[in-house]
């Protein structure tokens, strides 16, 4: 059972977790009005990064873990756009904005070596017989 929480132990994860942290408390400056929407969506969004990466890691198939890194890089693009969004309205000063851009292509970079290494991995795979009829 130790050993079933290994993504912990990750740099992606732990990178991704800071900064869903950061924009927890940057929705906290938005006003009311966005609760439902643009705050909503960004939390989402945020929480979707270490979420999906720890799924994929829990996964047994390589391609699987790509699966769930890819989709955690689409949900850190898409704050990175929601804070964007939230700067030009006013919401986060330009500083905050820079912040988050800063640990976005932290996170970023580091989610990518993850993903070429889980690639390698794959192509290193030595070939199972249904693979080598295919």
């Amino acid at each position: 059972m130790a050993n079933d929480f290994f993504y912990k132990k990750v740099e992606a994860y732990n990178k991704a977790k800071e900064l869903t942290k950061l924009v927890y408390v940057l929705i906290n400056k938005f006003p009311p009005c966005e609760q439902y929407a643009l705050s909503d969506q960004l939390r989402r969004a945020a929480i979707s990064i270490p979420s999906n990466i720890a799924e994929g890691l829990g996964r047994m198939s390589i391609k699987e873990r790509l699966h769930f890194l890819e989709i955690a890089y689409g949900s850190l693009t898409e704050v990175t756009c929601q804070m964007d969004i939230a700067e030009s309205l006013g919401y986060i000063t330009d500083g905050e904005l820079t912040q988050i851009e800063n640990c976005s292509i932290e996170v970023g970079r580091i989610m990518s070596g993850l993903r070429k290494s889980l690639v390698n991995k794959l192509n290193n795979k030595p070939q199972d017989d249904e693979d080598r009829w295919a």
